[in-house]
């Protein structure tokens, strides 16, 4: 009778520690489902896209958060089974989380993910190129930076694979098509009409290649005496591919048919800064005052 109420004991015990367990588990996932409520909220806020260094931090405070609350989650549900939260939270330095997690990675991509916020290298809504891909920062985490590419498809990159990183400031590729104009001005009247009419059309066939609606420029002339239109492309990094072959090869025949002496050559397409880079500024040496013949003689006299 006496091992009957013993074994029941231990069983019930059994039972409370578990339900005791799934309670912290509960309590955690709940937790971290607030913490992503308010990110999201606290991101939502009017006003704040004009601050993507504070939605980069918050994203990072988040992430960390959430990690924490999973830590000392498990590190209850240990301590429920026995093992001394003392001895729990003991491993939580940087070599129990490399040893616990198999290797450094969690460590690297922990520094790694705080030194991209803090030295200014990237921040949220900007436009990046990192390890191959292209995309728009949505989120900087304490493992994985989240790129959305131009398909619209999120991409995952853990912070310590990051090498090379290419920021594009005005959150765009420039390209730059020039159409030379050749003939008369009635001809280079229809050689412009026809190359914005292409773009237009351009516009329309391939939308997922543009960042922002292109514009032409005036007809414009070089010292030389050449003139040319030029179209101006606000594309996606990596996406020229249809500016350079289809438009182009376009745009020549289209330029074919009004003169048949138009060449290949004569359009051209670029990737490249309007403004051309300021030249580095020169101390010149200042010029004596000349000396007329009258102050000459004096001063030999």
């Amino acid at each position: 009778m006496v091992i009957a109420w013993l074994d029941f004991l231990d069983q019930s015990s059994v039972l409370t520690r578990i339900v005791i367990i799934a309670g912290i588990a509960g309590l955690a996932h709940l937790g971290v489902y607030l913490l992503r409520k308010l990110s999201l909220y606290l991101l939502s806020q009017e006003g704040l896209d004009l601050y993507p260094k504070i939605r980069s931090v918050i994203g990072l405070v988040t992430s960390l958060l959430i990690f924490g609350l999973y830590f000392g989650a498990v590190g209850f549900g240990f301590n429920e089974m026995g093992v001394p939260l003392t001895a729990y939270f003991a491993s939580a330095t940087v070599i129990g989380l490399a040893v616990g997690f198999g290797s450094q990675g969690v460590v690297q991509d922990v520094v790694t993910g705080l030194t991209l916020v803090f030295s200014d290298l990237i921040d949220v809504d900007d436009m990046v190129e990192v390890g191959g891909q292209v995309g728009i920062v949505r989120s900087i985490g304490m493992r994985f930076v989240v790129l959305e590419n131009p398909m619209g498809a999120l991409v995952y990159i853990p912070n310590r694979s990051i090498g090379n990183v290419i920021n594009y400031p005005k959150g765009y590729l420039r390209c730059l098509v020039d159409v030379t104009l050749i003939g008369d001005a009635e001809t280079n009247a229809q050689m412009v009409e026809k190359s914005k009419n292409l773009m237009s059309n351009f516009v329309e066939q391939f939308p997922g290649v543009l960042v922002a609606a292109p514009s032409a420029e005036g007809v414009r002339e070089t010292t030389g005496g050449k003139r040319f239109v030029r179209l101006k492309f606000r594309i996606w990094p990596g996406r020229g591919g249809p500016l350079e072959t289809f438009f182009r090869q376009e745009l020549v025949k289209r330029m074919q048919h009004i003169d048949s002496q138009y060449q290949e050559w004569m359009v051209s397409v670029l990737y490249e800064t309007e403004k051309p880079i300021p030249k580095r500024r020169t101390h010149a040496k200042k010029a004596l005052p000349k000396r007329t013949p009258a102050e000459g003689n004096r001063s030999k006299s």
